[in-house]
């Protein structure tokens, strides 16, 4: 599929895989389709960031070739390395047949038939004249040294092999980068890349996401737990619940097949919507009913 033209057809086009943007998010995802820039997204973890690039590949046909960052991530794990039992292999073979030039055989050894792509250097080959889609996924997990190789790569897509000399891509790569600001990413790196923060949505879009990800759920509890949920995110607790924490409660509360909250199954479910002991001890008994009773009486009054 041809990448879209304009900022609606950009949220059209993600809307059709599921994924509700609001204007802000569809401008700056169009404008790096249109730029060939990187997009850097940060923002809360489950706000949906991730779900941007899967969606992408989705609804453009292209592969998506994911790096997912940790701590101590080298190039051998994100770029490429050298598959030493084959080479070994070749090396006792030459010896064998008595072919034992060593500058020919370094040079056999070091060839691309030898090397291990990693998902860096995935991302620089094309399939049938499209690029993928390279999703560097928490790049705020590794350190500063990783950022700074990223540079070469997110500048002029390109990675240099000392072995082989520097391979370049025919085509960029679409690349979103995702961050959850456990740490702050160098501004050399940003510089290179579109960014944008990916905030919790409002009551209004998270009911549409709910809609278009759970359709089986009831709209009444639909509103009932968006409601429960923006109530909570006001609230005093250490990790507010995101968008995929949403998605998750309802999924659950519709297996129970719950038609409305009420204060004993809000408890009862508090590990689906809220991953911290405290948060949940603080929310358990009166913390819940207070929210839903304050849920309860704004739903009335909108009525």
């Amino acid at each position: 599929m041809n990448l879209p033209t304009s900022i609606d057809a950009t949220a059209e086009l993600l809307a059709s895989s599921g994924y509700v943007a609001g204007r802000d998010l569809a401008t700056v995802v169009f404008l790096a389709l249109k730029m060939g820039r990187p997009l850097f997204l940060e923002g809360e973890a489950g706000v949906g960031k991730t779900e941007i690039a899967k969606v992408l590949a989705q609804a453009l046909g292209r592969k998506l070739i994911r790096l997912q960052c940790y701590e101590g991530l080298d190039v051998a794990s994100a770029v490429y390395e050298w598959n030493y039992a084959a080479q070994m292999i070749e090396i006792r073979l030459a010896e064998a047949v008595g072919e034992v030039n060593r500058d020919e055989l370094s040079s056999s050894i070091f060839a691309e038939k030898f090397m291990i792509r990693r998902p860096l250097l995935q991302a620089l080959q094309s399939e049938n004249g499209q690029a993928p889609i390279l999703l560097i996924d928490e790049l705020d997990r590794t350190d500063e040294a990783f950022e700074a190789y990223l540079l070469e790569v997110l500048s002029d897509f390109q990675i240099t092999i000392p072995e082989l000399g520097t391979i370049k891509a025919e085509t960029p790569p679409i690349v979103i980068i995702t961050s959850n600001r456990t740490r702050e990413v160098h501004d050399a790196l940003k510089r290179r890349c579109l960014y944008h923060w990916v905030g919790y949505p409002d009551a209004t879009r998270e009911l549409a996401i709910i809609k278009a990800k759970r359709p089986n759920a009831s709209e009444a509890l639909s509103k009932e737990v968006v409601a429960f949920v923006q109530a909570l995110r006001g609230g005093d607790i250490y990790k507010v619940p995101g968008v995929a924490e949403t998605l998750d409660w309802v999924s659950a509360l519709h297996e129970l097949d719950c038609i409305s909250l009420d204060p004993q199954v809000v408890n009862d479910t508090l590990g689906v919507l809220l991953k911290y002991q405290d948060d949940i001890a603080r929310m358990e008994g009166s913390g819940a009913k207070r929210i839903l009773d304050q849920v309860r009486d704004e739903l009335r009054t909108l009525r």
